[in-house]
């Protein structure tokens, strides 16, 4: 059986090719690709039902070349070190791609959190909160968090609560986090910031005449099928923006599964489905596809991947059909995956790129 390439053993794949396009020595590429502090936690939970739960967390600190280091907190149940690790190199360079002055970070807690109360969710956020305190990896000047996949602006009220808690500097507290509620120091855009950039830079990529008659296809995004995989902070919101962009939605995934209309898909009236159901299966006139990952071999001009890493690899990559891939999530393409892709043609809009606008926003916040 064939040896499964981790995610952090596939960004350090992606690093090593993008090091032949350059003269730097080898030894400061190697320190550039290390990540230099991991803080792995594990602390209890006490459930509603008065049982006792340990719960794992990470929390990645990629490069400290510039401060603070930047990064979102994920609640999923494939987070582990080197997932953390992985993501918080990403962080770094994508940085640097958009020249915002942070070093790279991330964080992770090993839950699904459909299965937690809304108040076991707060003491986990807050917990992890405190955890991070205790080890200085959290602050203003230090390391400051964002949400990402099964976070958002309510667990970053939570975190600036418990930092404040510890702290005679209000301001500062404010300053801790990041993607926090507009009442509580917000800002206007942060959670439509990362979908609203993929939708920029497919927009910007599709005005290349010749790049887009080398596809086959015409300049612009109108009249364009679109496949986007995952509809959660960043999918529905690069969804939205591209069908307000004349982009025709023919399929949509969730984890549950996937549909597909060829005449085009109405997104408010999918989440309004899925909504009211539970799922996006069963949506008028549109096809179910009970495996959510074929998706990714659905007929279209441009496939949006916005769940999580690793969805297209050497299995499925010649099965791709799209012109275009938007990397919206962190990573959904492997290394393998990438060569097969670009032998066959296929534009791909890196992720180091497309999905900074979220932390763009954030510097301004």
């Amino acid at each position: 059986m064939a040896h499964e390439i981790s995610f952090l053993e596939q960004v350090q794949r992606m690093f090593q090719k993008a090091c032949g396009y350059t003269e730097h020595p080898a030894g400061l590429l190697r320190q550039i690709q290390i990540c230099n502090s991991v803080y792995h936690m594990e602390f209890p939970l006490q459930r509603d039902d008065g049982s006792i739960e340990v719960i794992k967390a990470w929390r990645a600190e990629h490069s400290q070349h510039k401060l603070p280091v930047k990064g979102g907190i994920r609640y999923a149940t494939t987070v582990n070190e080197d997932e953390v690790a992985a993501l918080a190199s990403l962080m770094t360079y994508k940085c640097a791609i958009v020249n915002v002055p942070y070093g790279g970070a991330k964080g992770g807690v090993q839950i699904d959190r459909t299965k937690y109360s809304d108040a076991e969710l707060e003491r986990i956020t807050r917990r992890y909160t405190f955890e991070l305190l205790r080890k200085n990896f959290i602050g203003p000047g230090i390391d400051v968090p964002a949400p990402d996949y099964g976070t958002g602006a309510r667990e970053m009220a939570w975190i600036l609560d418990t930092y404040n808690s510890f702290t005679d500097d209000p301001l500062a507290a404010q300053a801790c986090v990041t993607g926090k509620p507009i009442a509580q120091g917000g800002v206007r855009g942060r959670t439509e910031a990362t979908g609203r950039g993929v939708f920029f830079g497919i927009r910007e990529a599709c005005r290349f005449k010749d790049d887009m008659e080398k596809l086959g296809l015409s300049p612009g995004i109108a009249g364009k099928k679109v496949v986007v995989q995952g509809l959660g902070n960043v999918g529905y919101h690069a969804a939205k923006y591209v069908q307000e962009g004349g982009g025709i939605l023919v399929g949509l995934a969730e984890y549950e599964g996937a549909i597909y209309r060829e005449e085009g898909l109405d997104l408010e009236s999918v989440v309004s489905h899925r909504r009211e159901t539970g799922s996006i299966l069963g949506f008028e006139d549109a096809t179910d596809v009970p495996e959510s990952r074929r998706c990714l071999e659905m007929e279209c001009d441009i496939l949006i991947p916005a769940a999580l890493e690793n969805q297209i690899t050497a299995q499925n990559a010649g099965l791709i059909k799209a012109k275009i891939i938007a990397e919206a999530a962190n990573g959904p393409v492997t290394s393998d995956a990438d060569t097969i892709l670009l032998e066959n043609g296929v534009m791909i809009l890196p992720d180091v790129y497309l999905n900074a606008g979220g932390v763009t926003v954030s510097y301004f916040e």
